[in-house]
C-alpha cells in the first residue's frame, strides 16, 4: 500500500512515494508552464523509478499552488499543513519551520506531534524567495546554485530594494560602479536572511529550526539565517521533497485511518 505525495510548487515539482516504511522513491523535474502536464509526467517518472504498478498505489495527495491543476490526485492540502508534517517526519525535534519556496516564504510551528499551530506567508511578491535569487543570479551572470560559493567570506554589499524588480536595477548598477560580484551575492543573500527574519519574528521561533524549500540548498544562506535567528539552523537533504513528504504522509495516515 504506497501513498503519494506530489508538491507542485510555482517554480519544481516534487513528488515522494511512500510505502509504510520509508521513501521508496522521489522525483523532482521544472513545473514548467503546465501544472497538469507536468503531474502526469512527474507520476510517470515517480512510478518508474520506484518500479512501482499504478495499481500499489492506494493514495494520491497534492499540495502546493499548482494542486488545483492535477485531475488524478484524491485528495488536496495546503502547503502550510503538508510542511509542518514533512519537517516534523524529517526531523522530530522540529517546532518551527521556515520554507522558502519559489514564490513566497512561510514560517510555521509545529507542536510535538507535528501540527501546524500557527504561521506566517509573505505571499505578496517574490522578495525573499527563489525567484528572486534567480533574477539576481542572472543579473549577476552566475548560476544560483553559485552565489554561495561566491559570496563566502566576502563583505556584503547593502542591497536597499527588496522588490525584485529595483533589486535587479540596484545590482546592474553597483555592478557598473566596480562593485565585485562576490561583494554583491553576499549582499543579496544578507538581504533574504533579513526578510526571513522579520518574518519569523513576527511569529517567534520556538524550538529547533528546520528550514524548507529548494533555496535550503543553499548552505551559506542557511548559515547566515542560523546566525541571525541565533540558533542551528537544521537543513536535511530531503529539505526541497519536504512539502511532497508531508503530502504523502498525510495520505498514507489516511489509508490506516480508513
Amino acid at each position: 500500500m504506497i501513498s503519494v505525495g506530489i508538491d507542485m510548487g510555482s517554480v519544481a515539482a516534487k513528488a515522494i512515494a511512500y510505502d509504510g516504511k520509508g521513501i521508496a522513491a522521489k522525483v523532482i523535474m521544472p513545473t514548467g508552464w503546465s501544472p497538469k502536464e507536468t503531474g502526469q509526467k512527474i507520476m510517470e517518472e515517480l512510478l518508474r523509478l520506484g518500479n512501482i504498478e499504478r495499481e500499489q498505489v492506494a493514495m494520491i495527495v497534492g499540495t502546493g499552488y499548482g494542486r488545483i491543476a492535477l485531475p488524478f490526485i484524491d485528495r488536496k492540502v495546503t502547503e502550510i499543513t503538508c510542511h509542518g508534517k514533512g519537517a516534523y517526519y524529517l526531523n522530530p525535534a522540529v517546532r518551527t519551520v521556515i520554507d522558502i519556496g519559489g514564490q513566497d516564504s512561510k514560517v510555521i510551528r509545529v507542536d510535538e506531534e507535528g501540527a501546524v499551530v500557527d504561521f506566517l506567508m509573505n505571499d505578496k511578491c517574490a522578495a525573499g524567495t527563489g525567484r528572486f535569487l534567480q533574477v539576481m543570479a542572472h543579473a549577476l551572470e552566475v548560476d544560483v546554485s553559485e552565489l554561495s560559493q561566491i559570496a563566502r567570506g566576502a563583505e556584503p554589499r547593502s542591497i536597499n530594494s527588496m522588490c525584485t524588480v529595483f533589486a535587479e536595477s540596484e545590482v546592474v548598477s553597483l555592478m557598473a560602479e566596480g562593485a565585485s560580484k562576490e561583494s554583491i551575492a553576499a549582499g543579496l543573500l544578507q538581504s533574504v536572511v533579513n526578510k526571513t527574519y522579520s518574518l519569523a519574528s513576527r511569529l517567534g521561533i520556538q524550538g529547533k529550526v528546520f528550514f524548507s524549500g529548494g533555496v535550503a540548498r543553499n548552505p551559506l544562506l542557511s548559515d547566515l539565517l542560523g546566525q541571525k535567528l541565533n540558533t542551528e539552523v537544521f537543513v536535511s537533504p530531503l529539505s526541497q521533497f519536504n512539502g511532497a513528504i508531508g503530502a504523502a504522509l498525510i495520505g498514507y495516515e489516511h489509508l490506516i485511518k480508513g
